[in-house]
């Protein structure tokens, strides 16, 4: 799903190590969203702290940021 900006401003952020380009800043759970893991289990991380689900909604994602993610998996 692609983000859904009010300006069209694009920067560049890394995304585990890699360099990602955003058309705005979005928070972390637009960004989760644009990515197609909204609502799957996934430990986060921004500039090396981490950041709690609970938070995802409120921490917004900047041009230069280091993002982090991880999803989670069951297996054996």
């Amino acid at each position: 799903m692609a983000l859904t900006c009010r300006n069209a401003t694009t920067m560049q952020i890394q995304l585990n190590g890699q360099a990602h380009e955003l058309e705005c800043s979005p928070t972390l759970t637009e960004l989760l969203d644009s990515l197609g893991l909204a609502g799957k289990p996934v430990v986060a991380e921004v500039n090396c702290e981490a950041v709690l689900p609970r938070n995802f909604s409120t921490t917004q994602i900047e041009a230069g940021d280091r993002v982090e993610i991880i999803t989670l998996a069951a297996g054996g």
